[in-house]
């Protein structure tokens, strides 16, 4: 038996919970969680925010731990090896997404924590391909943001080719952002801080940016016209982003990574004259991952975080709610 905690109903509190996982699959590994971290789309998917949630709902899609069990078609990963897990815990494994790495764009991703338990658990399964290994000497407690977190803003450097030249700017500076700054500066980017007071420009400074700019000045959002070849935006909350359109470069690129409900109020003619791009991602391929590890590894990149019990997950979680986290919470075993 597997022992969880979950959510019965929308904007529940979590209850202790037991279920049977049965037989192990072939494909599937079983992992003992020693840390989970909590992430805004566990808070979703627990208040079916995108009306996908299955009830009960365990959360958990940050999770490091030990694998216990292993099916017989796994040869990649063996017992006692540790490891993540992410927002997928399965893909079809066929299609030509999967057949070219991009698993994470398969369109029958299983996703950890919806139609699935995930890692607020003293156990969780997943297909073995979801898997990924932690480089030895990686910081272990810190480690299950970067499954979601970390990749999310990782991915996109990859994905886009962005050269260790290039200036980026990052807008919200947060779970996501915090650790956006740190990539990039790491990647040799020059690197901007959105920010909308001193206390944060101070914190985003020593977080890896080099420049900072508020974000509620309209004249240093114009005078930084063209400065930069991407901008990442972690945050949830629509803005003038017509304006920050025009901060970019030629070519530039405005790229999201945070989950923005309303339509994007952008004029096509600074795309066409600019040659911008606008786009968006998530999370990332388990290649990614690796990758994102073993840089976050060289470089030194840990979360910063804060830490909480198992047994007070709905403490974690209404810190969470309150906008004060600083900057990621982790659930310790």
């Amino acid at each position: 038996m597997i022992n969880a905690y979950a959510a019965f109903e929308p904007k529940g509190e979590l209850k202790p919970y037991q279920y049977d996982p049965g037989v192990l699959a072939d494909n599937e590994v079983e992992i003992d969680v020693l840390y989970s971290g909590i992430c805004h789309s566990d808070l979703s998917v627990i208040d079916n925010e995108w009306g996908m949630s299955q009830y009960p709902v365990v959360p958990g899609h940050e999770v490091v731990g030990r694998v216990s069990q292993v099916g017989s078609q796994v040869t990649h990963l063996q017992v006692g090896q540790t490891v993540g897990l992410g927002w997928h815990s399965g893909y079809c494994g066929s299609c030509a997404l999967c057949n070219d790495g991009d698993h994470n764009l398969c369109s029958k991703t299983q996703k950890t924590i919806i139609g699935h338990h995930g890692g607020f658990a003293d156990k969780v399964r997943a297909q073995g391909t979801s898997v990924v290994a932690l480089p030895d000497g990686i910081d272990l407690e810190s480690a299950g943001p970067l499954f979601c977190a970390g990749v999310t803003v990782f991915n996109p450097l990859l994905e886009y080719d962005i050269k260790p030249t290039a200036k980026v700017a990052v807008i919200g500076i947060g779970g996501l952002g915090h650790l956006a700054l740190k990539f990039l500066n790491a990647w040799g980017c020059e690197v901007t801080a959105f920010t909308t007071s001193e206390a944060k420009r101070q914190e985003a400074l020593s977080l890896g940016a080099h420049h900072t700019l508020n974000s509620k000045s309209t004249e240093e959002l114009d005078a930084a016209a063209g400065s930069f070849d991407l901008i990442i935006s972690t945050v949830n909350v629509k803005l003038d982003w017509a304006r920050y359109l025009m901060t970019l470069k030629a070519r530039g690129r405005l790229h999201f990574v945070g989950m923005i409900v309303e339509p994007l109020d952008i004029g096509v003619g600074p795309l066409i004259v600019g040659q911008r791009s606008v786009s968006g991602s998530a999370v990332g391929s388990p290649s990614t991952m690796s990758k994102m590890l073993e840089f976050a590894k060289l470089h030194n990149i840990i979360p910063v975080i804060e830490k909480y019990k198992f047994s007070e997950v709905n403490e974690a979680i209404e810190r969470l709610k309150s906008g004060k986290t600083h900057y990621r919470i982790v659930l310790e075993r």
